[in-house]
């Protein structure tokens, strides 16, 4: 999985954190890039908007699978 991440500024663990607050959470991309710069990780909206939409829909797919009932 390291590869995916292979070439971009930040860690895959930075890039990680910002797709799943945003597929988990109703935030913005703005709130998102206001709640890293409190981190101290200095991280544009657009950037975050850009690693949705390449990450968004793997990360999506794993965050149903967890949220679905054994029983189903």
């Amino acid at each position: 999985m390291s590869s995916t991440y292979k070439g971009f500024r930040f860690p895959r663990e930075i890039i990680s954190h910002c797709v799943w607050l945003y597929d988990r959470f109703t935030l913005s991309f703005r709130e998102i890039e206001l709640l890293m710069a409190e981190r101290g990780i200095a991280v544009s909206y657009e950037t975050i908007r850009t690693w949705c939409a390449r990450f968004g829909p793997e990360y999506a797919r794993r965050l149903r699978q967890i949220a679905t009932p054994a029983w189903r």
